[in-house]
């Protein structure tokens, strides 16, 4: 085979479009390719598939390869890692890089060789003709690389990749299971000291008074610091300033101000308060109650959700010779250098942000908040390295929330059973409040506390970008007449944020359970109706999949037992999944198998794949059953695992999953893919068990009760 591969011309991918230098993201040295992205690992196996990739493009052994953890001063700018984008953004910008890195050298080594390419041949880096041979570390690749990629070289043919589509193991893994990996918490620097927050009792609470003698007279306090409402103990030693910050809770005195909703009346806060309206779609003609069609309405919600992750938040600054230096596992490094210089009046070109590992991350957890934490005392402490954890409980209470939301669909059914108007109209916060981006306020919980300003008013990504509020809204069902509407509220009395599939877990649910009953009302098979409607065939082959291994139409295997069908594709134009429930209603509702079917086109680890949907599953699991934020109306009281239970390891469904052969379509995302079909799936087991629909999440104990008596 040519080792150049056919010419052609590529899209580059966005990733590449915004750092198009192909020596940002690769550099041979020392034997070993070193691979750079803007992508951070969280757990999702990020550094593995791009070694995959990179070494499948660049014809090396797996083992030269290197993926350098994400870092300002020298990896892309890939904004952040989330939607699920990581393999189908940085991934389809490696393998163009490698494409055409490998291109050149090729071009290098025709001449350093004296022959035409097309006598060369390439295997585990070396380029060879009858004359000799060159390797890519004898060729002068920085020089080359000191480029723009053009689109021009295309990509090997799937079927010549040796790595990519084989369960490699992962690189970071071993490290994981033995305990030698290095955390965020783990890290230590020369001189290192530590550092304790203390928080307000409430969202809106002031400060009026504080005695922090106490405090300062522990040994190896090295300082308390308090700026408005903000109040932090440092100490050469984590176990001192956990006490001196135990003393300044107890002696600080607030103001509390009763600012937050009636917990226990969500849908009047969501349905009444400020919001700005947005026609998402509008297509053909909205008939609702017409001569001839049958209307059906329903309305289905969500609390606010925590992200619950195991291990909270931390961050290491310093701050030395007028540059700040920060470590972190925040999932937008760039961005968050822009909130920082922000908020703290620097220049970007002062800061470094290194991505470190920490706990597994879900979306806009409290990472950027620790990181500002440390920043802003690492600049009161000069040259001391300053280490932030933050509690479990501030944890809970402080870090920003998925929002509550709410959802009314209305269809029209014409005398055939079939769906011919659909309504979707959903409120909700919005889904984004991330530092940098240019914000006026930045979006750090310390900064506001700090200035006594309020925390921005959450935005919601276009849908163009994959939505917020109205992330998967629009059915992906063929319906002649559909109008999407979304009201984003402007009113924040609780912090909210990008969590984990954004508004898909509730939209999904909605319209799926929306399905199932439809689909009752008119007397066929819930799978029968969507396929009906369905006409994209990926969509088809995921339902289909999944029912048959699910064997979907048997018997349940025991009176208690129930089986429910969920369905879509994330976002509209990523990863196709459908999820067949198997649940167990007695005194609790239990989920004990999870059949789901995916198709993620081009698969690079299908290991990681299937870590990916199953994780994605079990969390979606947790959320359906029991999560639900609790608060009175000063602040958030659910901080514990008591009082914001998550799903044990004994409750843990089987999950089985399916992957469906690409197909020759490009890589999709599989990290999201799974949040919503999950929790229809679930809800329709449910109702498909005891009778009874459950619209409202969490399916508790409690809200089963209360709709049967109902």
């Amino acid at each position: 085979m040519n080792p150049a591969g056919a010419q052609g011309g590529s899209a580059l991918s966005p990733s590449l479009v915004s750092s198009p230098r192909l020596g940002d993201w690769l550099e041979f040295a020392a034997d070993t390719v070193f691979v750079r992205t803007g992508k951070v690992e969280l757990g999702q196996g990020i550094r593995t598939a791009l070694a995959q990739i990179a070494a499948d493009e660049l014809d090396v052994e797996l083992g030269r390869i290197e993926v350098a953890s994400a870092n300002t001063s020298s990896a892309p700018d890939e904004g952040f890692t989330s939607g699920s984008l990581s393999v189908q953004h940085s991934g389809a910008a490696l393998r163009q890089v490698c494409a055409e890195a490998r291109i050149l050298a090729l071009g290098a080594a025709a001449t350093m060789l004296g022959v035409a390419k097309s006598e060369l041949s390439l295997a585990n880096g070396r380029f060879a003709a009858a004359s000799g041979e060159v390797n890519y570390w004898n060729l002068p690749m920085a020089e080359l690389l000191d480029s723009h990629a053009t689109g021009a070289a295309l990509p090997k043919d799937p079927g010549d990749l040796r790595f990519v589509g084989t369960s490699i193991r992962r690189i970071d893994l071993l490290a994981k299971l033995t305990g030698s990996a290095r955390y965020i918490t783990d890290l230590r620097l020369p001189g290192q000291v530590f550092a304790r927050v203390v928080r307000p009792p409430g969202r809106s609470a002031r400060l009026v008074a504080l005695d922090t003698t106490s405090a300062r007279a522990l040994p190896d306090v090295v300082a308390v610091i308090v700026e408005g409402s903000f109040i932090a103990a440092v100490a050469q030693r984590e176990e001192v300033a956990l006490a001196a910050a135990r003393l300044l809770t107890d002696s600080a005195r607030w103001q509390v101000s009763e600012t937050l909703p009636d917990e226990s009346d969500l849908v009047t806060f969501l349905t009444g308060a400020t919001a700005e309206s947005q026609v998402l779609l509008a297509k053909g003609e909205q008939t609702e109650g017409a001569q001839g069609k049958a209307s059906y309405t329903a309305t289905y919600s969500r609390p606010f959700l925590a992200h619950g992750s195991i291990a909270p938040s931390s961050a290491v600054a310093w701050w030395h010779d007028g540059l700040l230096a920060v470590w972190t596992h925040s999932q937008g490094i760039f961005p968050l250098r822009a909130g920082l210089a922000e908020a703290l009046n620097l220049a970007e070109s002062s800061i470094t942000v290194t991505h470190v590992d920490g706990a597994g991350c879900y979306g806009h957890n409290a990472a950027d908040d620790a990181a500002y934490d440390a920043a802003l005392l690492a600049i009161r402490l000069p040259d001391q390295p300053v280490q932030v954890v933050w509690s479990r409980a501030d944890e809970l209470r402080w870090s920003p929330l998925g929002p509550a939301m709410r959802v009314q669909l209305s269809a029209d059914l014409d005398p055939s059973g079939h769906i011919r108007s659909w309504r979707h109209e959903v409120w909700s916060n919005g889904h984004t409040s991330r530092p940098g981006a240019g914000r006026e306020t930045p979006a750090f919980s310390s900064y506001s506390l700090q200035n006594r300003v309020p925390l921005p008013v959450a935005s919601d990504p276009p849908l163009a970008r994959g939505g917020g509020s109205g992330r998967n809204s629009v059915p992906g069902y063929e319906f002649p007449n559909v109008e999407v509407v979304t009201n984003r509220l402007t009113e924040m009395p609780i912090r909210t944020s990008a969590l984990r599939a954004l508004g898909a877990h509730l939209n999904v649910f909605a319209i799926e359970s929306f399905m199932d009953e439809l689909a009752k009302a008119v007397g066929v098979d819930p799978l029968a109706f969507r396929l009906d409607q369905l006409h994209d065939p990926r969509g088809r082959r995921v339902l289909l999949a999944a029912a048959e291994r699910a064997q979907w139409g048997s018997a349940p295997i025991a009176p208690d037992y129930g089986r429910g069908i969920g369905y879509a594709r994330y976002k509209g134009t990523g990863a196709y999944c459908a999820v067949v429930a198997d649940v167990e209603a007695t005194n609790v509702l239990r989920v004990r198998r999870l059949t789901i079917a995916v198709d993620v086109g081009l698969v690079i680890n299908p290991d990681g794949v299937e870590n990916q949907i199953e994780g994605g599953a079990i969390q979606a699991t947790s959320w359906t059953l029991k999560e639900r934020v609790r608060f009175d109306r000063s602040g958030v009281t659910s901080d514990s695992w008591e009082s914001y239970p998550i799903l044990t390891f004994s409750e843990v469904p089987m999950v089985d999953v399916i992957i469906l052969p690409a197909d020759g379509q490009p890589s999709l995302g599989a990290g999201e893919a799974a949040m919503g079909p999950t929790a229809a799936a679930i809800g329709n087991a449910l109702a498909a068990t005891l009778g009874v629909r459950v619209r409202d999440l969490p399916l508790t104990p409690e809200a089963i009760v209360a709709a049967i008596e109902a």
